[in-house]
């Protein structure tokens, strides 16, 4: 993908585009989870970026290089 941006989302490298949410990119993926509001309201979408937890995938811009982890909904 020309001008495209690489996530690496629980080990495996998956490509967006700049401006993208990581919401978007895991969206347009395919990966499984989705987005229930994707405005930042629920807590649906939350993900572990650069080893910061519980960040809400659909508010946060996808960086190139981006270490995006899946959560479980309650903590372990």
């Amino acid at each position: 993908m020309s001008g495209g941006i690489t996530l690496l989302v629980d080990g495996e490298p998956v490509t967006g585009a700049p401006g993208q949410s990581v919401a978007a990119v895991l969206v347009a993926a395919g990966r499984p989870g989705g987005v229930f509001c994707g405005m930042g309201v629920c807590f649906g979408c939350l993900v572990t970026v650069n080893g910061e937890r519980d960040v809400r995938a659909c508010l946060r811009d996808a960086g190139d290089g981006d270490v995006v982890g899946t959560q479980p909904r309650e903590p372990s």
